[in-house]
């Protein structure tokens, strides 16, 4: 949290302080509010843009033989299940990387049910996205500090029930579309939102 400071040091010089920044300005009585005005967002700008963000993630893949249904269509199983994880991975690393840079995100999966469902399709095996087979993900979650200290963690269950309404087409062409739309949910209720 930023706290923006605005005071009048002598006369005719006021002086606005926010964070390590500080601006002093030369003012008349008619031209204080103007000066202001003018100033105060460009001083707004340098604290946020000098502000860092680029945390990390780390996800371990708890028991992932039990988790619900992360079954392949026609792709080799084992390959799926890489490809998957891997996806996961890389969204909760884009994720972290709107914490501070300190901050390493820590996730331990304990659960995946992919949104729809694997069936046969006479000799093909596909997955059917149907409103029926809402995505679910159930995992636990540390944020941790330079000094190794817990900032925040927590047991999460997601679901989105409502996964077909409004198309996630931000991940349209991308692998488990549904799954990063309620990660990115969970992720701005849970951090950005405070």
């Amino acid at each position: 949290m930023h706290v923006i400071t605005i005071y009048y040091d002598k006369p005719r010089q006021l002086i606005i302080k926010m964070g390590d920044f500080c601006a002093i300005v030369s003012v008349n009585e008619e031209n204080t509010m103007k000066k202001i005005t003018l100033i105060l967002p460009a001083l707004m700008l340098l604290v946020f843009a000098n502000t860092s963000y680029a945390g990390t993630s780390e996800v371990k893949w708890s028991d992932p033989d039990k988790y619900t249904d992360i079954r392949a269509g026609n792709e080799h199983r084992g390959h799926f299940k890489s490809r998957i994880f891997k996806a996961f991975e890389e969204h909760f690393a884009k994720l972290s990387e709107k914490l501070p840079e300190d901050q390493l995100l820590k996730i331990d999966v304990s659960n995946v049910d992919l949104a729809g469902d694997v069936r046969f399709d006479s000799i093909d095996r596909i997955r059917v996205i149907k409103s029926l087979y809402i995505p679910r993900l159930v995992f636990t979650y540390e944020v941790i500090n330079s000094d190794k200290s817990i900032e925040q963690s927590g047991s999460v269950n997601l679901k989105d029930m409502g996964f077909m309404i409004g198309a996630p087409l931000k991940y349209k062409h991308k692998p488990i579309p549904h799954e990063k739309r309620m990660l990115d949910k969970w992720f701005k209720k849970t951090f950005l939102e405070k």
